[in-house]
């Protein structure tokens, strides 16, 4: 794929995303609470071990973050995927939990199969002891 078409790619990609956050609640307003939210995240093959792919972190900026939690998939191979975590995410927020862990498959594909990947994340969240 040439720069061009990637770069257009990347476009595409930047306005679905901010169409997607539009209308979503800021995270502050759904969770006053929060101080801090990080995720550890392990891009792998299916069924590959945690831990064998570089880990990256993640930081939240909780005072202009939206409620809208989805991942990019690690393979630039990949088409329209991604792991959408929103749910189990603000599960746990919801909850007041400080460290939750979950994984998820890709939804993408590449070329006529379907995308090898998946994610597995551990998240670490602060609360303040009283609501702002």
């Amino acid at each position: 794929m040439n720069s061009s078409r990637k770069g257009l790619e990347a476009a595409r990609r930047l306005a679905e995303r901010r169409s997607l956050e539009e209308g979503v609640p800021r995270l502050r307003q759904q969770i006053p609470r929060l101080l801090t939210l990080h995720f550890e995240i392990d891009d792998r093959r299916v069924g590959g071990a945690v831990g064998t792919a570089p880990r990256y972190i993640r930081r939240i900026v909780v005072e202009n973050a939206v409620s809208l939690f989805i991942v990019g998939c690690g393979d630039d191979r990949c088409k329209d995927g991604g792991h959408d975590i929103t749910y189990s995410v603000m599960s746990a927020l919801r909850a007041g939990e400080t460290r939750f862990e979950g994984d998820d498959e890709c939804i993408g594909s590449q070329g006529l199969s379907r995308c090898d990947r998946a994610m597995h994340y551990v998240a670490v969240a602060t609360y303040a002891t009283e609501s702002p």
